[in-house]
């Protein structure tokens, strides 16, 4: 059984990694995806091996998420091309310099704020409108666990995380009542490329298995299936929640 059968996904950083992942599992599952990124040859690719696989559901925009201008031209060939919109997974971010916080300049951290947590906010800004009209729908915020314990060394990137998780907790308070249902993800340490500098050396991917109970790193269909839960009417009654996919990480000694 498809378990988006019928349904309209915007899908951001879909040109690698996670994002990726998402929009493919989305379109075997049913949806029509738009998939958006900046990197425009890696995410017609991805939409390339859609269509081959699944027919014309999905299609590629280019789009920087912090720019509002970028997002109101994505809602408008979601709506011109499917006709609506059911879901939206903000999955799109950056890590930014490694560099503890009394080092970081006012520029560096309105970068990473400006991706990680005020893309999530223009996303969910502009399709808001669209769900309302037809009564429905689901965003997923892919935060991280870094927005929940914090994280040294690249503090801008946990307080974006950070607030993308109570982003996620307003926005549930005020969509409840036209039935939009607003959640996060938080992965812990998952291989992909965002990471992929730090797993290339063994002896620090050995200290960063060593922190996870089941002892190996997630994989990013770990985290496609637990958004493609959230946005699906499976989870029609779980809003304002986080979802923490880390092997264990988290669990307190």
């Amino acid at each position: 059984m498809s378990r988006l059968a019928g349904k309209v996904a915007i899908i951001t950083g879909a040109a690698s990694g996670q994002g990726a992942v998402e929009a493919k599992l989305f379109a075997k599952e049913g949806a029509q995806v738009v998939a958006t990124d900046m990197q425009e040859e890696l995410l017609q690719s991805v939409v390339n091996e859609i269509r081959t696989e699944f027919g014309d559901v999905a299609i590629a925009v280019k789009h920087n998420v912090a720019e509002e201008s970028d997002w109101i031209q994505v809602v408008r060939q979601a709506v011109e091309k499917y006709g609506k919109i059911d879901i939206l997974i903000n999955n799109a971010g950056i890590t930014g310099k490694i560099l503890a916080l009394a080092d970081i300049d006012v520029e560096e951290w309105n970068k990473v704020m400006n991706v990680n947590a005020l893309g999530n906010l223009l996303g969910i800004k502009h399709v808001v409108p669209e769900m309302r009209k037809t009564g429905q729908g689901s965003i997923v915020n892919i935060s991280s666990l870094a927005g929940i314990n914090g994280l040294g060394g690249i503090g801008a990137y946990g307080a974006s995380k950070g607030a993308t998780r109570t982003l996620t907790k307003g926005a549930a308070r005020d969509l409840g009542p036209d039935h939009i249902r607003v959640n996060s993800v938080h992965p812990g340490f998952i291989q992909t490329p965002m990471i992929s500098n730090y797993t290339e050396n063994e002896e620090v991917k050995k200290q960063l298995i060593s922190q996870i109970p089941l002892q190996y790193l997630g994989n990013p269909e770990d985290v496609a299936f637990a958004a493609l839960f959230l946005a699906s009417d499976e989870s029609r009654f779980i809003t304002g929640e986080e979802l923490i996919i880390d092997g264990g990480q988290s669990i307190k000694e």
